[in-house]
């Protein structure tokens, strides 16, 4: 697992379009976009996320983060050698497909109501990260050989337990977390036949050759998941590089329902364009 980027160097941003972008978004994709000079930055609509996501903010997207002062070398505006830059254009199968036949991912029927009723867990939304999941369907890792369709049940690729996962983040240093007992067996492939959001960046960021992954740091277990599965399917992993996150006057991490802090809501009222503007 590297500690610092390949040469040469390539980052990405990835926003969903689910809502306009707000100042927490900017800051890390300024940093994103800082670090990849002189090398090459992507930009990458995560669009999974179906009913959520809409054109406009596929288009406010753009808008705005150019609005800001961003620009990007390859992107669904730009063009590129690894199109499409649009995640629900590309293809994940493959990935899916592989996986199984490693016998590392099983179909799984829980809820995540039945996963918290299985552990006695707090109210969900007290929950920092997804509950740890109690294997409850982890039997059936040896029918998975024979199902040739992913749809219609969720997929959960099974961890090995006890297992200490340790990379280098730029920002903050080492590292580590122990499979099975820090996080559990996730999902990489959803009932409703698309890949989960840590099956789809790992086969993205490959497949487009990123050397440095810039995120918040509110996703770093993730990474220890991703980590697996960079490994599970024979691929190198990335650097990584976590931001802190930009949080409101009470304390509270930004989120896309804080309007006033949208970078559109900034343009209409009248703000300056620019990074050094804005942040």
């Amino acid at each position: 697992m590297p500690d610092s980027p390949r040469s040469p160097y390539r980052g990405r941003i990835a926003p969903s379009p689910t809502g306009y972008l707000h100042l927490g978004h900017a800051a890390t994709f300024r940093t994103a976009w800082e670090r990849a000079k002189p090398g090459t930055l992507v930009l990458r609509i995560e669009d999974l996320d179906g009913p959520r996501c809409h054109p406009e903010f596929c288009d406010a997207i753009v808008e705005d983060l150019r609005w800001f002062g961003l620009n990007w070398q390859e992107g669904p505006d730009t063009g590129g050698p690894y199109a499409p830059y649009v995640q629900s254009r590309r293809e994940y199968l493959p990935a899916w497909r592989r996986l199984r036949d490693a016998g590392l991912i099983y179909p799984c029927t829980c809820s995540r109501r039945d996963v918290l009723s299985a552990l006695s867990a707090p109210h969900e939304k007290d929950l920092p990260d997804e509950p740890l999941y109690p294997g409850t369907c982890r039997h059936r890792i040896a029918e998975a050989a024979a199902i040739e369709n992913p749809a219609g049940v969720n997929w959960r690729f099974r961890v090995p337990d006890d297992e200490e996962i340790v990379f280098h983040d730029a920002r903050l240093g080492e590292q580590r977390a122990i499979a099975g007992r820090d996080f559990g067996d996730f999902i990489v492939w959803r009932k409703e036949s698309i890949p989960s959001y840590q099956l789809a960046v790992v086969a993205d960021d490959a497949a487009m050759a990123i050397t440095e992954v810039v995120r918040g740091e509110d996703l770093l277990k993730s990474t220890f998941r991703q980590l697996l599965l960079y490994r599970a399917l024979g691929l190198p992993a990335p650097a990584w590089y976590h931001c802190p996150l930009v949080r409101d006057a009470q304390g509270r991490r930004l989120a896309k329902r804080n309007d006033a802090l949208s970078l559109r809501n900034l343009r209409l009222s009248g703000a300056s364009p620019g990074i050094h503007q804005i942040i």
